[in-house]
């Protein structure tokens, strides 16, 4: 059930029936015909603009569209009152039995209430995290974690089929510094003095990467040149971080369906055969680049590069693929990377990158449209930095990883539900603090605790009423839900399908998190009417529940527990 598609759909039927009485000319395109809630919640609770956008080309007066639609809309028994506002809004005030539907409602359909068709099975492959694998994950990687297994849930409830990707950057340099790394740790299991040079990975994660090195190998390895040992040790290398990468990911609650990795895409002819797929279609030239803007390095000096045509899609700049010696950049196996998804049928992709790749978007959305002939639209999400506190100081930096806080650390201190919740508390692209202290607190302030409260607290009420089933509560009949407090929870729960489809078509799981903490929010308000009010509260004076308003705390729960299931967080069954 989505109440505002139900009355958008009126609306759509009452203007044909004024085309049928010869009010309105036909032909007119309901494209922009939108119901909504009103701005201000005291004009009623849906409004509509049909009679402003149909006004031009109907050329008819805003005020007497809206006037004859009022009429119209008027006879269905949903509509309590109708009225025109302004040139020619017109608002709209639903009958209380409406709202009591939609209570039933979310006890029929159960979890699947808000669940939405909108996607139509369409694959959509979002990749997120992709850390080099060259050490545990920090709280940047958090972020980008949560956020986009979010997403992938949030696109999952609304009907696409979500592949969930990790591309693991091991083809670069990085690699073979991680590798040089492991080789120190393992000469000091072989009791040997080591120093970590300028470049190398101090961290004390690696100390066990060697030594499980030195139980494999012995001391074959030992005073050996790089010869013998870097391509074995970097392969070890890379196997046992990502190891420790998917354990960092299942302590928080996170499974990819995909781990595709970089180097299979070298010497393998896939990163020649996109960029030969973008040659075919002349995008790709030999030429030289324009000097950095701005103060132009010393060492510049213009060198005849392979470039692909990016501009023609959206870019600033040309982007190189091919060094003037022959090697490959950065892009080109970035290029060859999402040729194969493409290549494996998705309609959408989404990436999620840190900040600090927001110089990537476009380029990467110029490669996407090239190699897809734009049928195959590329959203990338970025995800802003995390400033972490405790004691109302700064974090300290961890010393098991030697240079940055782990998320380890993170959900050590508090628990999946708490870390993945608060990360999801702001909007991506804006910095998030996380402070230790405030998000364990119990108090309104702390959106994690506001939420799960609210859901303990309905726990607590179906417990005390005997865990009366579902099907008992639809069959009830709830005409008597008709205080404020009552119906403005009611409404609050009418919201859940249209907000599901407006998170999804936005890629923008957190107003998931901000939805669910103003329906706690009402929630909590009709729990402490309840206290003033005793017709108000769940369970008579002896005790007995009274099963309507058992039913409106039910659907709540409902609710509750599918929004944070789609944020991976356990509802709380009770507070401690």
């Amino acid at each position: 059930m989505n109440l505002f598609a139900d009355v958008s759909a009126l609306v759509i039927e009452s203007l044909d029936g004024l085309v049928a009485d010869g009010v309105l000319q036909g032909g007119l395109d309901y494209a922009n015909v939108a119901v909504e809630p009103p701005r201000d919640a005291a004009h009623g609770d849906m409004a509509t603009n049909a009679a402003m956008v149909l006004a031009k080309p109907a050329g008819a007066k805003p005020r007497d569209i809206a006037e004859a639609l009022a009429a119209k809309l008027a006879d269905d028994g949903r509509i309590a009152l109708a009225e025109v506002a302004g040139p020619g809004f017109l608002n709209l005030r639903l009958d209380a039995s409406v709202w009591q539907g939609v209570v039933k409602a979310a006890l029929q359909d159960g979890p699947a209430f808000g669940r939405s068709g909108m996607g139509g099975g369409k694959r959509v492959n979002v990749e997120y995290v992709s850390a080099n694998p060259t050490g545990p994950l920090h709280v940047g990687h958090t972020r980008g974690a949560v956020f986009g297994d979010a997403l992938a849930s949030l696109l999952d409830y609304a009907g696409y089929d979500v592949t969930r990707e990790y591309y693991i950057n091991d083809g670069g340099a990085q690699v073979d510094v991680l590798a040089r790394s492991v080789y120190l740790r393992y000469l000091e299991a072989h009791g040997q003095e080591v120093a970590f040079e300028d470049g190398t990975y101090p961290g004390d994660y690696l100390i066990a990467v060697g030594q499980a090195l030195k139980d494999k190998v012995g001391d074959q390895y030992v005073d050996k040149g790089e010869q013998y040992w870097l391509a074995d040790v970097r392969d070890f290398a890379t196997d046992a971080m990502m190891d420790l990468i998917q354990g960092d990911l299942a302590a928080l609650g996170v499974e990819m369906d995909v781990f595709f990795s970089e180097k299979s895409l070298y010497g393998t002819g896939r990163i020649e055969a996109a960029l030969e797929d973008l040659k075919g279609k002349g995008l790709i030239y030999e030429g030289v680049l324009e000097p950095p803007k701005g103060k132009t390095p010393e060492d510049w000096e213009p060198r005849e590069q392979t470039l692909f045509k990016s501009t023609e899609h959206g870019d600033d700049v040309d982007r190189p693929v091919k060094k003037s010696d022959g090697a490959w950049t950065y892009f080109a196996p970035d290029i060859a990377y999402h040729f194969d998804k493409i290549s494996r049928g998705f309609d959408e992709l989404i990436d999620v990158f840190g900040a600090d790749h927001g110089g990537y978007v476009k380029r990467m959305k110029a490669a996407v449209s090239a190699l897809s002939e734009g049928r195959v639209p590329l959203d990338i999400k970025l995800t802003q930095l995390v400033r972490l506190f405790k004691n109302g100081e700064p974090f300290k930096m961890s010393k098991r990883a030697g240079t940055f806080i782990t998320l380890r650390d993170v959900v050590d201190q508090v628990g999946a539900d708490v870390t993945r919740f608060v990360m999801l508390t702001r909007k991506n692209d804006a910095p998030l603090d996380f402070d230790f202290d405030k998000v364990l607190e119990q108090s309104k302030d702390n959106p994690v605790f506001y939420v799960q409260y609210a859901h303990a607290r309905v726990r607590s009420v179906m417990r005390k009423a005997g865990e009366v089933e579902d099907a008992t509560l639809v069959a009830q009949d709830l005409s008597g839900l008709t205080h404020e407090a009552e119906l403005t929870l009611a409404k609050k729960l009418s919201e859940w399908p249209r907000l599901v489809e407006i998170a999804a078509r936005t890629n923008e799981p957190h107003r998931v998190a901000f939805y669910l903490y103003e329906l706690a929010g009402e929630f909590h308000a009709l729990w402490n009417k309840g206290n003033e009010v005793t017709s108000l509260r769940f369970l008579d004076e002896d005790g007995a529940p009274n099963l309507p308003k058992i039913a409106l705390a039910r659907a709540t729960g409902v609710v509750i527990s599918a929004g944070l299931g789609i944020l991976g967080v356990t509802p709380a069954e009770e507070m401690r």
